[in-house]
């Protein structure tokens, strides 16, 4: 599987009507489960008057963590036809939610089941999407004496560095890289004598 994924740049809007009932549709870049209840907790309380908040998110570069919740709406009618939108759009680490404010007609199983797909859908078209790669992070621990070492290397391989300690003693660098960068950056930094290599995540 390839370590690129397409998620959404910044928040985005979307609504749509239908028999006088109104849903509000936002997309999200979210990044792990804690972030998104908090994010849905605050729209509960927002949209404390609304008949429903319902939402659906996918997490992760193989899409294997989500979730689809219906908020009171009949079973499968409104967080799966947000799912769907979202893979529709080959997304991730995105959540979208719906908020729904009745209109007093009901609009029955294949009503709800549009009206939250065009929703979803809308915020989603008018969000930006980009391209990202996962990431892990590499902790290089070496001697004062090896620093230029690292340093060239950093340059030559143009390595985002994320956390850095340099004393006349120990020090250690903390890198953001590509996953697929991990095996051979490794071994050129193994090449230097005095070096220790700590994977903190994968």
């Amino acid at each position: 599987m390839s370590d690129i994924y397409r998620t959404i740049a910044t928040r985005a809007e979307g609504m749509y009507k239908d028999k006088g009932s109104k849903f509000l549709s936002f997309a999200l870049p979210v990044e792990n489960v804690e972030e998104i209840k908090k994010i849905i907790k605050d729209f509960q309380h927002q949209y404390h008057d609304a008949r429903h908040v319902c939402y659906a998110y996918v997490l992760g570069n193989e899409k294997k963590d989500w979730r689809a919740n219906d908020a009171g709406e009949p079973s499968g009618t409104a967080g799966r036809p947000i799912l769907r939108q979202i893979n529709a759009h080959n997304l991730t680490n995105v959540l979208v939610i719906v908020v729904r404010y009745f209109g007093g007609i009901l609009l029955g199983t294949s009503g709800l089941i549009n009206a939250y797909s065009e929703a979803a859908s809308d915020a989603l078209n008018h969000a930006e999407i980009i391209e990202k790669t996962v990431q892990c992070h590499l902790k290089i621990s070496f001697d004062f004496l090896q620093l230029n070492s690292i340093m060239k290397i950093i340059k030559e391989q143009k390595l985002q560095v994320v956390v850095q300690e340099i004393d006349n003693e120990k020090c250690s660098i903390e890198l953001a890289v590509a996953q697929h960068e991990v095996s051979d950056l490794i071994k050129i930094i193994q090449n230097i004598s005095g070096t220790e290599i700590e994977v903190l995540n994968r």
